[in-house]
Order: structure tokens, then sequence, then C-alpha cells
């Protein structure tokens, strides 16, 4: 027995080390965690078959805006004799299951008759048409029409210093036509946006 004041010996002290996380378990387990599934992106042409009332198009852009769908052309048109009917063309970029929502929420808007997706049921037609204003004057002028005739472009307006120059078809031939007038004068374009109709016997 220890008298009083005489010093006691502690127990040892137990250390507890803690196992160390390999740093190859660390980073696949941030690559999973920033991991995130990209979604392939497509462009479709969709006819859009409408009563021709008032407030159908601004309810129709208000769908895609309010869920964050992109627009990329829109075009809209009466397509009956008496009026009643338009036809909407609208082009659009997003994944197959964004495509679906789209088309199921279009087609539940009352004034729409019925929803095509052109791009998803085969052969179509697609153009567009642009007004291309360029300037044109001496070594220009003379290239401006060269490339005209080239792209087909037909001279809608002329003065002695600049063309106004209409070309339809495709996207790719009205960009590349655009792109090359800015090499010699480009002054400015407007675009119709795409119109779109299925190839065959049967209406879209």
């Amino acid at each position: 027995m220890l008298g009083y004041g005489t010093p006691q010996s502690l127990p040892p002290r137990t250390t507890w080390t803690l196992p160390t996380p390999s740093p190859t378990l660390e980073r696949e387990g941030s690559e999973k965690k920033m991991h995130i599934r990209e979604e392939t992106t497509e462009r479709h042409t969709l006819a859009v078959i409408v009563d021709n009332e008032p407030g159908i198009l601004a309810r129709i852009a208000g769908l895609f805006t309010a869920r964050g769908y992109n627009i990329e052309s829109l075009t809209v048109s009466e397509i009956t004799a008496d009026k009643q009917v338009s036809r909407i063309t609208i082009v659009t970029s997003a994944s197959p299951a964004t495509l679906e929502q789209i088309v199921a929420q279009l087609d539940r808007l009352v004034p729409v008759h019925r929803v095509h997706d052109l791009t998803a049921e085969g052969d179509h037609v697609e153009r567009e048409l642009a007004l291309v204003k360029v300037r044109g004057t001496g070594d220009h002028r003379i290239e401006a029409l060269r490339l005209a005739d080239v792209y087909r472009a037909r001279v809608v307006d002329a003065t002695t210093s600049s063309f106004v120059f209409e070309v339809t078809g495709s996207i790719e031939k009205i960009n590349k036509f655009v792109e090359l007038m800015g090499e010699v004068g480009l002054i400015e374009v407007a675009r119709t946006g795409i119109v779109a109709i299925s190839r065959g016997s049967e209406p879209a």
C-alpha cells in the first residue's frame, strides 16, 4: 500500500491510429461523385398544325421558354383558304427524352390539331429564304455577283454601291453564302427561318 503523497504509476497511454484512406480510393470516389451523365442532343424539325386564333403562337413559345427548351427557328403561316388553320414550323435541339416531352406537351394544347416530328418520321424537305445586303463597289462588286451566280442567288435590289441578294436553300447553303459575302462587304442579313414538309403523298 502506497503512502500519502507517494506518486502512483499511471497506466500506459493507449494510442489509436485511424486508417489512412488510400489515395486511389479517394480519387475514384471523387471521380464517381463528379461524373455527370451527358445526354446527346439532336436537331429536330417539328410541324405543328393549329387553329388560327389569337395568342396561340405566344402559348407555344411560352411552353418552350417556361421549360428551358430552346427554339432555333420558328415560322408560321395560314395554310387553308378560310384562314382558320395555321402551320408552325419549329426547329429545336434536345435529347430524345426531352423531345418526347416537347411533342407530348404541344399535343396537349387545345388549339393544336396535330404535331409531327418531321426528322423522326423520315425524309422531308427543308428550305429557308434569306435577303443579304452587300456593299458593291470596284472589284468587290464583281466578286459579289460571281458568288451570287454560283449560289443561284437573285439580285432583288441594286444601287451603285450595294446589292440585295435573295437566296433560297438549306441552312448550310445559306450559312456558307453569308460567310463568303462577309469577305466582300456584308452589310446585313434577314432570314425567314426554316419551312419544312414531308416527302411522299401523305400530309404532315
